[in-house]
């Protein structure tokens, strides 16, 4: 049972759910139903998201100097054949849909792929995960933009239809980035990666977090007056108290499971308040 586990939390397979979960929870707000579970957008997300998030370890693994430290390890052959599934997924659902939405998945395929491999034209050839600011950012604004445009995008509305629904995922996503990059302060150190809680502290980072919490509360509460859904507000101020609860928690308990159960499990809980809670 617990390898069952690890292979669904360590090849983003949990993360890939919690990224198709926030594109439902935007098609309920843009259509005022339900959607499909199934459809060739959250094929195409969940597909992308494995593959993204694989990719870096599967690299890693197939670049070693030595053909030992491949075979040797245990982790290659699960995070191999996620990235290998994952592209064949966003391969195969790519064809349907819209020009559109693939124009904005050419952007931010490249800023994924740059995130692992040196694609920038800098002359340190550095990848944007070792960038401190430039990756929080990045994260964010790919994430906000993969569960909140594509989705209005797909359906063919217009983006400046939904404002509110696009910031106030922003400011979600990127309180969880914060949590993330807590968590790897100390592997981020040891390889000279400044990120944002080594620059302004890990005070001031807890700060940010409950800041970031605060303001995806307000925008909820403008978007409410603008789209009068009650379940959607209510969604909204539980998963905020949950974040901070969990943020508490992680605090005193920084291990890498609960990072990936709890830090994602909160993105699913709102997706599921806000899908089914009626």
């Amino acid at each position: 049972m617990k390898k069952i586990v690890d292979w669904f939390l360590f090849t983003s397979s949990l993360t890939a759910i919690c990224a198709v979960g926030l594109c439902m929870a935007t098609e309920r707000l843009i259509n005022e139903t339900i959607p499909a579970l199934f459809n060739p957008l959250h094929v195409f997300v969940f597909g992308c998201t494995l593959w993204v998030y694989n990719m870096h370890h599967a690299v890693k693994k197939l670049t070693a100097k030595k053909r030992n430290e491949i075979t040797a390890s245990r982790n290659w052959f699960r995070h191999t054949f996620s990235w290998i599934a994952g592209m064949l997924m966003a391969i195969a659902s790519m064809y349907e849909l819209p020009g559109s939405v693939l124009g904005v998945c050419g952007i931010l395929g490249f800023i994924s792929l740059a995130y692992s491999l040196p694609l920038l034209p800098f002359s340190s050839r550095k990848r944007i995960r070792e960038m401190g600011w430039l990756k929080i950012l990045a994260l964010a604004l790919v994430w906000t933009i993969v569960t909140s445009v594509l989705p209005i995008l797909y359906w063919h509305k217009a983006v400046t239809m939904f404002p509110y629904e696009i910031v106030l995922r922003l400011a979600f996503i990127f309180a969880l980035c914060v949590i993330f990059d807590i968590r790897d302060i100390k592997t981020d150190g040891a390889n000279n990666i400044r990120t944002l809680p080594q620059i302004i502290g890990l005070g001031n980072s807890y700060r940010l977090i409950t800041s970031s919490i605060i303001l995806f509360v307000a925008l909820s509460g403008l978007q409410y007056m603008r789209h009068p859904s009650l379940q959607r507000l209510c969604g909204a101020v539980i998963t905020a108290g949950i974040t901070l609860a969990v943020t508490s928690h992680l605090r005193k308990h920084n291990s890498e499971r609960a990072h990936l159960i709890l830090g994602d499990g909160v993105m699913l809980l709102y997706s599921l308040l806000v899908l089914l809670w009626i």
